[in-house]
Parts: C-alpha cells; sequence; structure tokens
C-alpha cells in the first residue's frame, strides 16, 4: 500500500512542478523559496513582536532579559557550527540531504515560533518565570530556525554554481520574502499592533500552519547537485577532506574550519555581517518602541503606524526586486557598498534636523529598516561566492556549504542578543522600565530625556555602524563574480 501512496505523491508534485513551468516559473526557484516564504512569515513577527511582549506585556526585568539574552547569544553562536557539521559531515539522510533537514525540521520550527505568544501562567511585574520563558522560546526557536535555514543557505550554494542561476533564486527569494514579511501589516492590523492580544495569538498559529505547509515543499521538490554524488552502485567513496565527510576525525573538521576561517575574504565578511546582524536586530527590535515614543498619535495613528511596520518588512523586497537590473550590471558588491553610503548620509541629516520633524523621522525610520534589510538579503551571494572559492582552492569534491554558513554565524549571531541587551539597558538607565506605561502621568522633564536618548540612538548608531562598515567592506576581493557565467560545471 505504500508504493502507491508514494508514486500518487510524486505524480502530484511533478504535476505542480509542471504546471509551474507552463507558467514561465521556474521550479526549482519557486521549492526553493518556498521555505523563505514560510520562514519570513515568523521571523518577521517573532524578530518584531518578542521584545515589546516580554517588556511591556509579560513585565519582565531587565535582569531577566539580559540572562536570557546571554544565554540566547551563546546557544545562538554554538548552533550554527553544530549544525553545520551535523549537516555536512552526518551519516543520517535526514540531516545530511538538505531537502530532508527541511522537511523533518519544518515542523518543529513552526512549534517553535509559537512558544513565546502563550504566557505559562499570568505574570507578574519581575516574575522569574518570564525570564525561563524568554530563554527558552529564543533557544527552542533560534535552534530550529538554524536547522531549518542553514539548510536551505547551504541549497543555495549547491543548486547551481552559475552565477545567473543564484539572481534567479535572489529574485524569486525576494518575492517570497515579499509575500512572508507582509504578516506583520496584517498581524498588526487585526491586532491593533498587538492590543488586541487574543486575535494576535490566532494569527500567530495561522501563520505556523502556513509557514510548515510552504517549508514541506520546498522538503518535498528541493534538490542539491550534491545529493547523490557517490550513492551510485559501485561508485568509489570520495577522497579528501570536504568528501566522505562521514569519517572525517576531529583533526580534519578542525582543519578544514581554519582553512574557512583564515580566507581574508571571509574574515572581511564576518566582521560587516556582525555589525549587518546587529542593526537588522537593533531595527527589527525596537522601531515600533521608538515610533510609538517619538511620533505622538495625533501625528500619525495607530493605523498609520501598522502600515509604516508593515512597509519597513514588505518594502526591502521590492527595493532588492527593482534593481535586479542594476544588480546584475554592477554587481553585489557595489550595491552592498552604496546602501552603507546611504544610511549613514540619511542618518547624519536626520540628526541634523532634529526629532520635531515627525514625518521626516518617520520616513526615515521605515527607509533605513528598508535599506538594512535589503542589503542583508543579498548576503548569500557573498558567502556563495566564498564557498566556490574554498571549493576551488582546497579542491574539494563537494562543498563545505553548511559549515562555512555555521562558522560565518558562529560569530555574528552574537549580534541578535548584543543589540537588546545594549538599547534596553541604556533606556532603562535613563526611567524606560518606568515610564513606558505612565503615560500622561509621567514626569515631562523625564519623558523629554528619554526621548532625547531615543532619538540620539535612531540616529547616532546607524551612521556609525554604516561608517565603519564602509571602511570594513572596501578590501573585499570577490567583486566580479557577476561578470563570470559560471565557476565550475554544474553536474
Amino acid at each position: 500500500m505504500e508504493k502507491p501512496a508514494a508514486g500518487v505523491r510524486i505524480h502530484g508534485g511533478l504535476n505542480i512542478m509542471n504546471m509551474l513551468a507552463r507558467l514561465g516559473a521556474h521550479p526549482a526557484a519557486v521549492a526553493y523559496s518556498m521555505t523563505t516564504l514560510g520562514a519570513g512569515m515568523m521571523n518577521s513577527i517573532f524578530s518584531f513582536y518578542y521584545v515589546k511582549l516580554f517588556l511591556n506585556k509579560y513585565k519582565i526585568s531587565e535582569g531577566a532579559f539580559n540572562q536570557s539574552q546571554v544565554v540566547y547569544m551563546v546557544w545562538n553562536a554554538v548552533n550554527d557550527p553544530l549544525f553545520g557539521y551535523m549537516q555536512d559531515n552526518s551519516r543520517m539522510r535526514w540531516c545530511s540531504q538538505r531537502r530532508l533537514s527541511i522537511l523533518y525540521g519544518a515542523p518543529f520550527y513552526a512549534l517553535a515560533f509559537l512558544l513565546a505568544w502563550f504566557p505559562w501562567r499570568e505574570y507578574a511585574p519581575g516574575d522569574w518565570m518570564s525570564g525561563v520563558h524568554l530563554m527558552v522560546a529564543l533557544c527552542a526557536f533560534d535552534g530550529m530556525l538554524t536547522f531549518v535555514l542553514l539548510a536551505q543557505c547551504a541549497l543555495f550554494a549547491e543548486i547551481s554554481g552559475n552565477h545567473q542561476i543564484r539572481l534567479r533564486l535572489i529574485k524569486y527569494n525576494q518575492v517570497a520574502s515579499l509575500i512572508g514579511s507582509s504578516s506583520v501589516l496584517f498581524c498588526g492590523l487585526l491586532s491593533k499592533n498587538m492590543d488586541d492580544f487574543p486575535a494576535f495569538q490566532g494569527f500567530t498559529v495561522m501563520v505556523a500552519v502556513l509557514a510548515c505547509g510552504c517549508m514541506v515543499y520546498t522538503g518535498l521538490h528541493s534538490e542539491s547537485r550534491f545529493d547523490t554524488k557517490g550513492s551510485a552502485p559501485g561508485s568509489p567513496e570520495p577522497k579528501g577532506e570536504g568528501s566522505g565527510q562521514s569519517n572525517l576525525s576531529f583533526s580534519s573538521v578542525t582543519s578544514m574550519t581554519l582553512q574557512i576561517m583564515t580566507n581574508r575574504d571571509f574574515q572581511l565578511f564576518v566582521i560587516m555581517n556582525f555589525f549587518q546582524v546587529f542593526m537588522v536586530a537593533f531595527c527589527n527590535n525596537f522601531t515600533m518602541i521608538f515610533a510609538e515614543h517619538l511620533i505622538p498619535p495625533n501625528v500619525l495613528p495607530s493605523l498609520a503606524k501598522s502600515l509604516m511596520y508593515g512597509a519597513g518588512f514588505i518594502c526591502p523586497q521590492l527595493v532588492v526586486l527593482s534593481s535586479h537590473s542594476l544588480l546584475h550590471r554592477l554587481g553585489y558588491y557595489k550595491m552592498i557598498l552604496l546602501t552603507f553610503y546611504v544610511e549613514a548620509g540619511m542618518a547624519a541629516v536626520m540628526l541634523s534636523l532634529g526629532s520635531s520633524h515627525y514625518y521626516v523621522l518617520a520616513f526615515f525610520l521605515t527607509a533605513n529598516m528598508v535599506l538594512v534589510q535589503a542589503a542583508f538579503s543579498l548576503f548569500n551571494l557573498p558567502l556563495a561566492d566564498i564557498i566556490d572559492s574554498d571549493l576551488q582552492k582546497h579542491q574539494r569534491s563537494s562543498p563545505l556549504s553548511s559549515m562555512v554558513f555555521g562558522t560565518n554565524a558562529l560569530f555574528t549571531k552574537p549580534a541578535q542578543s548584543l543589540a537588546p541587551i545594549m538599547v534596553v539597558s541604556i533606556l532603562n538607565q535613563f526611567g524606560y522600565e518606568s515610564l513606558k506605561d505612565a503615560g500622561k502621568e509621567a514626569n515631562p522633564s523625564d519623558l523629554e530625556v528619554l526621548h532625547k536618548t531615543m532619538f540620539y540612538l535612531v540616529c547616532v548608531v546607524p551612521m556609525c555602524v554604516a561608517a565603519l562598515q564602509v571602511l570594513i567592506w572596501r578590501p573585499f576581493s570577490i567583486r566580479n563574480s557577476h561578470t563570470v557565467d559560471t565557476k565550475y560545471i554544474d553536474g
């Protein structure tokens, strides 16, 4: 009975793929991007709402918040190289084959997403249980996110070595991300920016179900070029580092990791990416808090702010899609560098104008969020080129895709925790913890000091970070991959 059922599933999948092909879509790119659609729906909501939820609704103390972030920072850094090693070296197909990692990880990823939105009990202010809840929610969500998305990142490098095909994957990815990130807009509208909490919870359950279905589609229909290498009957075991990986010794793994880490382009990319991850977390976690404090409700009502937050997640994909021809002509190196110059320039202009220009401030908050996310969307391209370079330089029979992405994450993921720890600590020094719910009863002079601090954070942080990124990114040497048709033969 099992074989006909499998046959029906495969036949149905082929019909879907054939239909997409007839519509002009590229089935491999569609299948790959479905994970982006599902992850985008969940990640956007999680990153945008969890800080405000735990600070304002669950009333977590600053100490518990920071402790949770420190544990999360350690786990966040360790799990990427750990899962990267597992996926590149495991004997188990569900772990070593990219699509199967996505297929089996999807349900657990969706369940981990739901952990944060349902309190374990009625939390009193400073309740220790809210700190444990945050710690578990962050670690579970990031663990499953890493397992699934690391496999997808490896797929990006392994579907093809052709730059034009990779640009096509980026294009489809941005369309999927555009649709997925709109979840923040609809969530804000339906839940009135989380004021209607039961509606918010219901929406997150619906998103989890839809996201799981999207990722399962990738798991059923995506393939890596290297999934079947060396699996034919009678085929010899591959030789050399980076292949036959299930038998690798600890010294071999250490040697390969050092080879990755000593690549100068990899080092430059990792440092630059650390600051980009910091900025993504800074924008996602605090744009709503800054906007609610710095822009009065009579200037921008709740509906307008919901649209503003939604635009911050939707427009990055529109920017990347509309600049596709520029990306093809100029390459990702110049495009990323350009965004850093624009970010620094906008922040300097906003700082000189002051906080009283509310509409300009609203535009700046949204535009900065858009540029940070848009540049971040291109980062798989330089990492894929670094993987190609490592493959050629060390003459590996298959790329160390997951290990490269995992090693990158080892050094960059801590920025996701550093951003909220630093910003919350700074804000609390100026009374945020006591003033966030005070409303009209708050001391005007105390509020003015807090709002001035927020405004300086909004302007100075992006300006300084973008300037640093320019200095770091300029020496990066892989700049012309967009002019090369293919760096090695697909197969």
